[in-house]
């Protein structure tokens, strides 16, 4: 296999390194990911400024192409410019922090993977969910079973998988849930504060969403244990309204 890695935590985050380290086992790696962090970027592409890339080293040794861009632009730049051809999987990650229920909509690591099935390869997105003290280990293992099951089965075209791992023990792992994804709205405030000049700022602050108690959907499975696997779908259209409006007859 040939297999692209990018992330949103930028290319010289830990997570990427270890997931790098577990991947690199089932065939060739290519890293393509950006130069500095870009957490929470969404789906954005770079057209108004430049794209530079730099080629990086960790631990002495060359580790891949650090690109000033977006997670997406990553996965745009690594298929049409580094890659003689297509990779046969993209993996997104591994994210420090969860990006499960309505993360997805915001989160640069899921763009990577959406990137790539947009382009018809088969990708994931993976997530650990804490945001201190993680190991990453267990999460980059996941990856490599789910890149092999990946192997083995049509992945949907336009469709991806976003995973999301939970921080504890891999003993204390429940087992794998394939789940919906959540739709609980991420309940935002505003913090306001002053700077050293007196001037007002806001910092957005939140509440993890919750869930009902529903092993089905993948916030809840995720804070009982299980690793989540959600299939994404790029195509966002709803066919019931859509047949609903066909009737409607708008002129």
């Amino acid at each position: 296999m040939h297999i692209l890695l990018t992330n949103d935590d930028g290319i010289y985050a830990e997570g990427i390194l270890a997931l790098y380290r577990e991947i690199k086992k089932l065939g060739e790696v290519t890293v393509v990911a950006p130069d500095s962090e870009k957490s929470s970027v969404g789906h954005a592409i770079t057209l108004a400024h430049p794209i530079y890339v730099k080629k990086v080293r960790r631990k002495g040794q060359f580790f891949g192409y650090g690109i000033s861009g977006t997670p997406a632009d990553c996965v745009k730049f690594g298929v049409s410019v580094i890659l003689k051809k297509r990779p046969d999987l993209v993996i997104s990650g591994i994210n420090l922090g969860p990006n499960d229920g309505c993360s997805v909509f915001y989160s640069g690591t899921v763009a990577g993977a959406r990137e790539g099935a947009l382009l018809g390869i088969p990708s994931l997105a993976l997530s650990l969910g804490t945001f201190v003290n993680p190991d990453f280990s267990f999460a980059a293992k996941v990856a490599a079973h789910l890149a092999r099951i990946l192997k083995k089965h049509n992945l949907k075209s336009g469709t991806f998988l976003n995973v999301n791992v939970p921080a504890v023990a891999a003993s204390r792992i429940r087992g794998i849930k394939i789940t919906r994804q959540g739709l609980v709205p991420i309940h935002g405030a505003f913090r306001k504060r002053k700077n050293p000049n007196q001037r007002d700022y806001y910092w957005m602050t939140g509440t993890p969403p919750l869930h009902r108690n529903d092993l089905g959907v993948d916030t809840y499975a995720l804070n009982r244990n299980y690793v989540t696997v959600t299939p994404v779908h790029c195509d966002m259209t709803d066919e019931v309204v859509l047949r609903q409006m066909i009737s409607w007859k708008i002129k």
